[in-house]
């Protein structure tokens, strides 16, 4: 589904990924995971277009996508992202906000007015669609943000760092969440987190990065138990359940 293929990523004299490979695979939910700072949000960055690598290429179905601007890679190939911070207009109310975003990647007004009642009664919206954005909760934004990334039907769906400063309840929520929109949707799901814990038992595969490159790959369970990722970022107490 998405491949990113020798990529090769200078900051002055800094390297950030020197050929490095990942592949997301169809209709799994993968974890990209590590320290702060080792580059995660900086994929995200690439597959979306925000970046273009000093070399390597970023496939998607097949074709290399480099040369497509934002709008269109992210229309052409279906793609979905939700940023870690923002994402969203906030003094538009939540209805307003899925209006916005879908005049954009829906043309046909009855198909659009269709798309955004099912997202309204999936996401259990009814109750807040006529509050601002900037008064909804820290889970009900986030909520808010994926379900924008979902007016386009992506077929593989960004989730940068989605559990950051929320509480316990509402982490399992979205957890919860992100599980029945793979198992429902058959979407690709990527996650970027430094917090492991809270997304192992509900991806597919994990990857674990460490100095520019990838150390470790596989299931959780198996990376719980591969020493250079614990080494680099588990260490020896955490455990799996």
């Amino acid at each position: 589904m998405l491949y990113l293929q020798d990529v090769t990523i200078n900051r002055g004299s800094k390297i950030v990924f020197y050929n490095w490979n990942a592949k997301i695979e169809n209709s799994k939910v993968t974890i990209i995971s590590g320290k702060n700072g080792v580059g995660k949000s900086t994929i995200f960055n690439l597959i979306i277009g925000l970046l273009k690598p000093d070399y390597g290429n970023i496939i998607i179905n097949n074709q290399n996508v480099l040369d497509y601007p934002i709008a269109e890679r992210s229309s052409k190939f279906n793609l979905g992202y939700c940023p870690q911070y923002g994402g969203f207009f906030f003094d538009l109310t939540l209805l307003e906000n899925l209006k916005a975003v879908a005049e954009i990647q829906i043309p046909d007004p009855k198909s659009r007015l269709h798309k955004i009642e099912q997202l309204i009664a999936k996401f259990e919206f009814e109750t807040i669609v006529n509050i601002q954005a900037k008064f909804l909760s820290g889970g009900q934004k986030k909520k808010l943000v994926i379900a924008m990334a979902l007016l386009n039907n992506p077929k593989v769906l960004l989730l940068d760092e989605p559990f950051a400063a929320l509480d316990v309840l509402t982490i399992k929520m979205l957890k919860e969440l992100i599980v029945n929109l793979q198992y429902q949707e058959k979407i690709s799901i990527c996650i970027c987190d430094h917090q492991a814990r809270d997304l192992l038992s509900c991806v597919d595969n994990a990857i674990i990065l460490s100095n520019c490159k990838v150390i470790a790959r596989g299931t959780p369970a198996e990376l719980v138990n591969n020493i250079k990722a614990q080494n680099a970022y588990f260490g020896n107490s955490f455990k799996f359940n």
